[in-house]
């Protein structure tokens, strides 16, 4: 992971007086190599891994894996993370959801299993490295594989691993928290296990992170992501409250844990 800190040192040559190229277009260029590069050796490094390791540990070694390498992207990405309280470290935890990079942002803190919509799974790259990483794909269009994707989340809890839920079930724009869909809180209910409340928020120093971080609306993965190349830094703080065995039925849970979420917000 060091090894990538000497060339993005040297693009402040670019520059100079008499420079051809940009410095920030070669920044780009770099990360675009960088992610793409790494994240064939990471898959090509997971896929060589889980061979050799136990069924009861192959999902723990996904998650490690999976933190070293969001590590790894948030140096190269330019990602400064920032937490107040701390992320648990078992049971549930349910955030707000602005963009993919609050996986990245998330599992660079700790390891952790995440449940995405399933969408993703068909992500160039980011899909690949989401199945390689463990995540419980959920389809909300069929009640079935709602209620398959729950009886995953609750196995996963079981291990003592962190899971991480958008209740929202898609991304937004930061000005607002959606309702939370209480479906897949029923693990949660059943299990009685500790929830955590979460937020992430980002910070640009002159562009809009509506814009240009969040990924929403009919934003298109490669552009967007192609964009991020080319931010000098971006600042992500993430708030945690206090994991705790919530009462209740699970959309009285939902609409309490999103009201906590709004407040860590404010």
């Amino acid at each position: 992971m060091n090894a990538s800190s000497a060339p993005v040192a040297s693009i402040g040559d670019a520059g100079r007086p008499g420079s051809t190229i940009p410095a920030a277009t070669l920044l780009a260029a770099w990360r675009a190599f960088a992610v793409v590069f790494f994240s064939a050796c990471a898959l090509a490094e997971i896929m060589a891994v889980i061979l050799f390791v136990g069924p009861e540990r192959r999902l723990a070694a996904r998650t490690e894996w999976l933190h070293r390498w969001c590590r790894f992207a948030c140096r190269v990405l330019g990602i400064r993370v920032t937490t107040h309280g701390a992320m648990p470290r078992s049971g549930l935890l349910v955030c707000n959801h602005l963009s993919y990079l609050d996986i990245i942002v998330l599992s660079s803190i700790r390891p952790c299993i995440f449940v995405a919509k399933r969408d993703v799974a068909g992500w160039p790259l980011f899909g690949w490295l989401a199945h390689a990483a463990g995540t419980i794909f959920v389809n909300r269009q069929r009640p079935l594989a709602t209620a398959f994707a729950v009886k995953r989340i609750h196995a996963a809890i079981a291990t003592g691993l962190p899971v991480v839920l958008f209740p929202e079930g898609t991304s937004s724009d930061g000005s607002t928290v959606l309702p939370f869909k209480s479906s897949l809180l029923e693990s949660a209910v059943q299990l009685r296990c500790p929830v955590a409340a979460g937020t992430v928020g980002y910070a640009l120093d002159h562009d809009s992170v509506a814009d240009e971080v969040c990924y929403w609306r009919d934003m298109t993965l490669v552009p967007h992501l192609l964009n991020l190349f080319f931010k000098r830094e971006i600042c992500s703080k993430c708030s945690f409250s206090y994991p705790k065995i919530r009462v209740g039925n699970r959309k009285e849970i939902a609409r309490a844990l999103r009201d906590e979420v709004v407040s860590m917000r404010l």
